[in-house]
């Protein structure tokens, strides 16, 4: 039967994939598999987001983010992925107490419930969402996205190639499974019902390596 072209994915297919980063250069996506609970989110990641907030380049990194989703939007907030809390303690400062928050993390959806602040997405639609350092942790995004009735901000790292992820200090293998080039994150969000709103590099600009920072629009 040799030459005959056999239906499926051969057994090396999955040999190389298995722990390896896919890269697919005609889409700009990336994928590495990290293995389910293999996730560092405890106290000591909690504590390392306050640290991270409680600076000059944090509180900055705070307030463009909170200026940038006000500026297209002034409604209910769902923060997936809170870090320490600190984007919704300033957007709620505010003036605007409508920005609640979900995390996989125990310490912090305990912070959010003992100020009422937890919302599940997942449990029906929401008109917004912020994913600031988070969707690349999130293998099945589609399925929150699927959850959003207008509103998505996206502070993500962006890559050239596979080349670039595997020298960055953004590839992570215990926490981020998706890799995506600028092009390979519109084109990921067209194909989930979102247009293109607005882009920056201001969290680049504020000191922070290659991230840049989406809005998108449910058509």
């Amino acid at each position: 039967m040799g030459g005959v072209l056999q239906p499926g994915r051969p057994q090396f297919f999955d040999a190389c994939a298995d722990r390896r980063l896919t890269w697919w250069p005609e889409l700009g996506v990336g994928f590495y598999p990290v293995e389910c609970g293999a996730e560092p989110y405890d106290a000591a990641y909690f504590e390392r987001y306050q640290r991270q907030a409680d600076s000059a380049i944090g509180r900055a990194l705070m307030q463009a983010r909170v200026d940038l989703v006000n500026r297209h939007f002034a409604g209910t907030v769902v923060d997936i992925g809170i870090g320490s809390g600190a984007f919704l303690e300033r957007r709620n400062g505010a003036g605007r107490p409508n920005t609640f928050g979900f995390d996989v993390n125990p310490i912090a959806s305990a912070w959010l419930k003992s100020r009422s602040l937890w919302l599940d997405p997942y449990q029906g639609q929401v008109p917004a969402v912020t994913l600031w350092d988070v969707l690349e942790h999130i293998p099945d995004f589609g399925a929150l996205l699927d959850r959003v009735s207008a509103w998505v901000f996206v502070s993500i790292p962006i890559f050239t190639s596979a080349q670039h992820v595997l020298r960055s200090k953004h590839f992570r293998r215990d926490e981020h499974v998706w890799y995506f080039t600028s092009e390979g994150l519109i084109r990921t969000f067209d194909g989930c019902g979102f247009d293109l709103a607005a882009m920056n590099k201001i969290e680049t600009d504020l000191g922070r390596e290659d991230i840049g920072s989406f809005v998108f629009r449910r058509r």
